[in-house]
């Protein structure tokens, strides 16, 4: 089964991510939505980003947190990112590695304005964790 696969949603797009765990879940969740934003084109790891990430009530608002803050390196660093490394206990600490966003290797995906909560959920069964998630674009 795909780690992840996209899904259209009448003015949005979202993603279905799966992982064994839930880092891995959100790690999943996280190249999705990269790959949204580079058109499934391939991204190095050349570059190495600490992301640190306060607890918070639940699953679900963490992961918004992290993709919200993704974006916001995205959009402040022009930094894309397929690689990541997570830990989640007492908030998120992650590495991520990537590369500076380029039109001519990266082609022209779907910006992506903001993480929805619209149709957000995070669950768990035998096989490990689902995360289905929008995003406004």
């Amino acid at each position: 089964m795909e780690p992840y696969n996209t899904f259209e949603h009448t003015a949005d797009i979202g993603i279905e991510a799966r992982g064994a765990t839930l880092e891995e879940a959100f790690a999943n969740a996280a190249r999705g939505m990269f790959s949204i934003i580079v058109d499934n084109s391939d991204i190095a790891a050349v570059e190495q980003k600490e992301i640190t990430l306060e607890a918070t009530e639940d699953d679900e608002q963490l992961l918004v947190d992290w993709l919200s803050e993704l974006l916001y390196i995205h959009d402040v660093e022009g930094l894309v990112f397929d690689r990541f490394d997570i830990t989640i206990a007492d908030g998120l600490h992650a590495t991520a590695w990537g590369e500076p966003y380029s039109r001519e290797k990266h082609g022209y995906g779907s910006e992506i304005k903001a993480v929805t909560y619209h149709m957000l959920a995070i669950k768990r069964n035998k096989k490990g964790t689902e995360i289905k998630v929008l995003f406004d674009i």
